[in-house]
């Protein structure tokens, strides 16, 4: 994971735990303040599971760029070899 990444995962832990403690704190009914956790929960979740997509795609995109490379340096030194076997035939 690069740094950006580690940043947002740190902000998104710390906003989480911030709202948490501020519910906790809150002079609220016990119901409410359960339902207030389980929305930034559900909230986090959601946070979470976005950014582990983005991180998805640019690991898909980053396999499909090596692969294409890949395929052009092994076409290359196909075309190199060829032309070798035909030289020294």
């Amino acid at each position: 994971m690069n740094d950006n990444g580690k940043i947002v995962t740190a902000l998104l832990a710390g906003l989480a735990a911030g709202a948490i403690l501020g519910i906790l704190f809150a002079p609220e009914k016990g119901s409410e303040t359960r339902e207030k956790i389980n929305e930034s929960l559900a909230d986090l979740g959601d946070a979470i599971k976005e950014r582990a997509e983005e991180q998805f795609d640019q690991l898909n995109d980053f396999k499909e760029k090596i692969v294409a490379t890949l395929k052009t340096k092994l076409g290359k030194a196909d075309s190199y070899i060829d032309e070798e076997i035909e030289e020294h035939a």
